[in-house]
């Protein structure tokens, strides 16, 4: 059984939907493939050609280290620990998530399964490959185990297994890999819109060096101390109208005056700045798309809109970033 999951950009509204505002994001043609297939002894396998990670677990095993996990996650609420100290490696994602759809449904093995994970995402870098993974190992098992999921189910147990690896996850990274398309989010609603068709590019500007659990961590006081999450609100506004309408001019203008904002937030280092105003001097604009990052000069993702792609090429090759083809998707996680 073989399942799809793609990934996401968030196109206005990261951190301050954390805060109840609005959001907007679409599904983007890089996914997390998941298969899942049986196996004589009752353990659980996993195989991630990605990270060269082999590995067999019984269901006790595994559901001892779910438990030492969500124990670790409780000392994190309770201000014990750093949010990058609850997972200590990436395959630890994968394990729990599997583990507490185990628990969330009393689930009892009577045959092994092997889950096999390949991924087109880029990790770390605010394209929701962890929310994919979650949703893909999900989808496959519960398929594979000829089980019926409602979305709603889907979403609380991928909520529980993605706050272990953010801190507080705002569950919009989970909806868009779920729903595909293009998303705009606000009271708890979530408003299917056209795939954005303007020229929209994207560019890696490397793996933050710091999660985002932790620029979750650092932005909270601008979000509890002032009205900023009411002007994230008011560009995502501006920014949805803008893409609606197909207006290049208004949609580059939302754009910079987002990535004005995140630097006021703290999540855009000074390289990347520096990236984002020489794409302005080329008649573009540009935004970082995830969390971004505290440290470091690298903030993952950043979005493009420009006509001018020879010029992007070439702020890219100067500033050692890579330029990613990349297509809105439609389709939610699905098999194939």
């Amino acid at each position: 059984m073989k399942v799809l999951a793609p990934g996401k950009l968030i196109l206005s509204g990261e951190h301050a939907v954390v805060y109840g505002h609005p959001a907007l994001a679409m599904a983007v043609n890089r996914y997390v493939t998941v298969t899942a297939t049986p196996q004589q002894a009752p353990h659980v396998s996993f195989d991630l050609s990605d990270l060269s990670y082999q590995r067999q677990f019984s269901l006790s095993t595994l559901d001892a280290l779910k438990n030492r996990i969500k124990q670790k996650y409780h000392r994190f609420v309770g201000g014990e620990f750093k949010i990058r100290d609850v997972l200590q490696k990436p395959v630890e994602l994968a394990q729990v998530a599997l583990s507490l759809f185990f628990e969330m449904l009393n689930i009892k093995l009577t045959q092994g399964v092997k889950i096999h994970i390949e991924s087109t995402i880029p990790m770390g870098c605010g394209m929701g490959s962890s929310a994919a993974t979650v949703l893909s190992i999900v989808h496959a098992v519960a398929n594979h185990l000829d089980m019926k999921l409602t979305p709603e189910m889907i979403l609380r147990l991928g909520l529980e297994a993605e706050n272990m690896q953010h801190g507080y996850s705002s569950g919009l990274d989970l909806q868009v890999s779920l729903h595909g398309g293009c998303l705009y989010i606000k009271d708890g609603q979530i408003h299917q819109r056209a795939v954005p068709a303007l020229p929209m590019y994207l560019v890696n500007t490397g793996a933050p060096s710091s999660t985002t659990g932790e620029c979750v961590e650092s932005v909270a006081t601008h979000f509890k101390n002032s009205q900023i999450g009411h002007e994230f609100a008011a560009v995502t506004e501006a920014m949805d109208v803008a893409l609606q309408a197909g207006n290049i001019q208004a949609a580059q203008q939302t754009v910079q005056a987002n990535h004005e904002l995140l630097v006021r937030i703290g999540v855009v280092p000074q390289a990347v700045q520096q990236f984002v105003s020489s794409v302005q001097a080329t008649g573009g604009a540009a935004k970082t798309c995830g969390a971004g990052s505290v440290l470091g000069d690298a903030a993952g993702i950043a979005l493009i809109i420009t006509e001018d792609a020879a010029a992007l090429t070439d702020l890219c090759a100067h500033y050692h970033y890579s330029l990613l083809p990349i297509m809105g998707e439609s389709r939610g996680v699905h098999l194939v």
